[in-house]
């Protein structure tokens, strides 16, 4: 693939400060945004407003979660396209992944063609019932099962770890972390899903999926297409800082995911599954 330029996630400019009674002029940090098109033996299949960083492992995660591989041997190989700027510059926000020989590409029959959006990854699918993917990992056999004193230190592990959200305070974050609480991963991204397609194309390029014995942490809310997404992995126990809806719920309890919103201090609220060992009280 040749050397490649790495695209920094930050981007710095000047703004004006407005307080009280002055304004001064000084530099502010923005994360960054850029499109990126993903493209399946030569044929566009989405693209996704990102974070420059990890775009392989987020191509990787994103198709386990579509469900078109599920282990690294089913990518030949990844490559960046010439996407070029108006200096002539190529961009590097196009990535082309080759599947191996015997891997059946995306479907065609139900629109898999889409525009993915920082704040939403599942906008512009056909029907709900495209994102209803069968899952190839079950989690029912896991033995995966934390205490609510790991799930409660995990919030602040994972801040210490956001190091482009400390300079622009404008990205979402996901993580792996194992039953002791340690964090196996961290991933930031401008998008929720992203972020998580991040930490889990890093855990099927390392070999780690199915996720049976890992949780998922996400910094903001639970929506559908997370628990989706933690499904395909065979991830056994979701955590979420912000509130879950409707359908995510329906979804972690289908799948006999452990499902946790409003995980904050010592506070948590447990919506689905047994995968969370509170201990009686000691006599």
């Amino acid at each position: 693939m040749g050397r490649i330029t790495v695209r920094r996630p930050v981007r710095t400019i000047t703004v004006n400060a407005d307080g009280p009674d002055t304004t001064r002029r000084r530099p502010d940090a923005l994360a960054v945004e850029e499109p990126m098109e993903l493209r399946v033996g030569a044929a566009p299949l989405t693209v996704t407003m990102r974070t420059p960083g990890h775009d392989v492992e987020l191509a990787h995660g994103f198709l386990l979660s579509e469900g078109v591989i599920g282990a690294p041997s089913d990518v030949h190989s990844a490559r960046y396209c010439d996407g070029v700027d108006d200096e002539g510059r190529n961009t590097y926000n196009v990535l082309d992944i080759t599947l191996a020989d015997g891997v059946p590409p995306p479907e065609t029959g139900v629109e898999r063609n889409f525009y993915t959006t920082s704040s939403c990854g599942v906008c512009g699918k056909a029907a709900l019932d495209a994102v209803k993917l069968s899952t190839r990992f079950g989690t029912r056999d896991s033995a995966f099962a934390v205490t609510p004193a790991v799930l409660a230190a995990l919030p602040d592990r994972l801040r210490a770890r956001q190091r482009v959200f400390e300079s622009t305070g404008g990205l979402h974050a996901a993580a792996l972390f194992d039953e002791r609480g340690e964090l196996l991963v961290v991933r930031e991204d401008v998008g929720r899903h992203n972020a998580v397609d991040k930490v889990l194309g890093w855990a099927l390029l390392n070999g780690h999926v199915p996720l049976a014995g890992a949780g998922l942490l996400v910094s903001g809310r639970a929506s559908f297409e997370l628990v989706q997404k933690a499904a395909m992995a065979g991830i056994p126990l979701l955590a979420a800082v912000s509130a879950p809806s409707s359908l995510a719920v329906e979804l972690a309890a289908e799948h006999d995911i452990t499902l946790v919103g409003f995980l904050r201090g010592a506070s948590m609220n447990v919506y689905t599954g047994e995968r969370v060992q509170v201990l009686a009280p000691a006599r």
